[in-house]
C-alpha cells in the first residue's frame, strides 16, 4: 500500500510524464515551416522598431512586487476563512492580527507613496539670509 506521500509522488510523476509525452507528440505531429515572418519578434501586431533592450521605469517592478506580496498574503486568508471557527476565538484572533498587519503594511506603502504611479517632486527648502535683520529664513 502507498502512503499519502507516495500517492502524491505518483500523481506528480504521472503529471510530469503526461506533459513530456504531450510536448514530444506535439513536436513530432506539427509542421515545421519557419519563415522570416514567423521568426521575427512579435510585439502586439506591430513591427518592432529599435532595440529590444528598452529601459523601463522602475515603478513597474515596484508595483508588481507589491502586488505579489499582498496577493500571496490574501491567498493565505482563504484556508483561514474556511477553518477559523474550528479554532474558536484563538483562531479568529490570529486571523485578525494577520489582517491588521496586512492593513498596516498597505497603509505603510500608501503613506510612503509607492502606490502612486507618479511620485510628487521633492522641492528642498532654500535658506535665504535677510540682509536687513541678518537672520536666516527658510523658504519652501
Amino acid at each position: 500500500m502507498l502512503t499519502d506521500f507516495g500517492r502524491i509522488f505518483a500523481f506528480m510523476l504521472i503529471a510530469v510524464v503526461f506533459v513530456v509525452i504531450a510536448v514530444l507528440a506535439a513536436k513530432f505531429i506539427r509542421p515545421s515551416r519557419p519563415s522570416k515572418e514567423k521568426l521575427m519578434t512579435y510585439e502586439c501586431g506591430e513591427d518592432p522598431i529599435g532595440s529590444p533592450w528598452v529601459k523601463f521605469n522602475i515603478r513597474f517592478y515596484v508595483v508588481a512586487l507589491i502586488f505579489l506580496i499582498f496577493d500571496v498574503e490574501i491567498v493565505l486568508l482563504i484556508p483561514w476563512a474556511l477553518v477559523y471557527k474550528e479554532f474558536g476565538f484563538g483562531g479568529f484572533l490570529i486571523g485578525a492580527i494577520f489582517l491588521f498587519l496586512l492593513g498596516l503594511g498597505m497603509a505603510y506603502e500608501w503613506r510612503k507613496g509607492d502606490l502612486e504611479w507618479v511620485k510628487p517632486k521633492v522641492i528642498p527648502p532654500v535658506l535665504k539670509k535677510n540682509p536687513v535683520t541678518n537672520e536666516v529664513e527658510v523658504q519652501a
